[in-house]
């Protein structure tokens, strides 16, 4: 008998007659034989219609009260899928994270988990009862409610699962598997049967948004394997599973993109020491994340300092650059939100040369100029503009031979 926890996003419980449909999937888990533990989302567009409320009255609603609203809307699903459960005679009890003892930080709107108790949810699943969590919740020390963020369903699930000893984590919903990229934008792209932790992260902080990162995290770090599979059809889905030895047979297992990048330039910075960090400090003190970073020397001794920040951050980033440009004497500051990241993503990269030189001639063909490359061990990054992103991918997934069947 095994223990599965399965984890259903919003999509998956955006109606009444999906939930019924969720109801069903579980109850044929659990005539299987297995103990189920079910993690819910709120109903689809629930989250936005509670912030739009809480906007509607103060333009920042105070944190804790945000956590307090927006935990209700899985506290609608664990209730009435517990209902659809009984109504097909399934013996089943819902929880809300605090009732879980979901314990987390006190971040309100980014909270993490700390400690779980999961003797209530063993005694239930000892009776013979499914039982029903709401995810992207916790409390902290003090009792207060706190939500994990967005996305934070997955990452429950994950924590869930790791606390139980579950033998598997499923993950349904609206896309039946990891893909060698996103199908809407190459049609051919291929389902993966399996992907490591390591690839799926980079996957996953590149811009793929099957996963949430932080439960990827979660899961590698407890050895849980995890399953994403499709609410909506049968299938076997993707694994999520630790490197095998077969795996370094694929050189590449996909190409993740990310529309989300801007680009800041300073030219003429003093080429001297500590110049870096004056440029990146106030920036990074300021709570924005730099990824790519490139810096070029002049003979003239100035540099010019290149790095990308989240699209959202971008307008907040060039004021800071503009005043750190004017306390170094550097002649200009540019910048663009015109850009987009694509990254070949394999642990095949570790044992096989020339990937870096097939990408770069793959994008010279179709006159992709590369503005910026960035690579570690099993990945290889490169910002080029916004308007080659669906050429680049493409041209990228048929070079390194990445196609399945045409999707329709």
């Amino acid at each position: 008998m095994a223990l599965i926890v399965q984890k259903y996003g919003g999509t998956s419980v955006g109606t009444v007659e999906r939930i019924e449909a969720v109801a069903q999937k579980v109850i044929r888990a659990r005539q299987r034989g297995d103990k189920v533990v079910v993690v819910v989302s709120a109903m689809s567009g629930e989250t936005n219609r509670l912030i739009a409320l809480a906007n509607s009255i103060s333009e920042f609603p105070d944190p804790r009260e945000m956590d307090v609203l927006l935990s209700t809307g899985e506290q609608v699903t664990i209730a009435l899928l517990c209902i659809a459960l009984h109504k097909q005679g399934c013996p089943a009890c819902s929880y809300t994270g605090g009732q879980v003892r979901i314990l987390t930080d006190n971040a309100h709107g980014k909270a993490r988990i700390l400690e779980i108790d999961g003797g209530s949810v063993n005694e239930d699943l000892a009776a013979g009862r499914v039982v029903v969590i709401a995810g992207f919740q916790g409390v902290d020390e003090g009792g207060n409610i706190t939500t994990l963020g967005r996305g934070g369903s997955d990452t429950t699930a994950v924590a869930m699962a790791a606390a139980l000893k579950a033998d598997e984590c499923q993950i349904f919903t609206d896309v039946d598997g990891v893909y060698t990229t996103d199908p809407r934008v190459e049609p051919k792209a291929r389902k993966l049967d399996k992907i490591t932790f390591e690839e799926m992260l980079e996957m996953a902080s590149l811009g793929s948004k099957v996963l949430q990162i932080r439960s990827v995290e979660f899961a590698g770090k407890y050895n849980v394997p995890l399953r994403v599979l499709s609410s909506f059809e049968e299938g076997e889905g993707t694994l999520i599973t630790f490197e095998e030895e077969n795996m370094e047979e694929a050189k590449i297992s996909g190409i993740a993109f990310s529309r989300d990048e801007a680009k800041l330039t300073i030219l003429g910075v003093p080429d001297q020491p500590g110049v870096a960090y004056s440029i990146i400090g106030p920036v990074s003190g300021a709570n924005i994340e730099v990824d790519m970073i490139v810096q070029n020397i002049a003979k003239d001794d100035t540099t010019d300092f290149t790095f990308t920040v989240h699209r959202n951050d971008y307008h907040k980033a060039l004021e800071l650059l503009k005043e750190t440009a004017e306390v170094l004497g550097a002649r200009e500051v540019i910048g663009t939100k015109n850009i987009v990241k694509l990254s070949l993503v394999g642990v095949g990269m570790r044992s096989h040369a020339g990937i870096a030189s097939t990408m770069f001639e793959t994008l010279a063909k179709e006159g992709i100029n590369i503005q910026m490359i960035s690579t570690s061990e099993i990945k290889i990054s490169v910002v080029v503009d916004e308007k080659y992103l669906e050429l680049g991918v493409r041209a990228l997934h048929e070079a390194f031979g990445l196609a399945g069947e045409l999707k329709e």
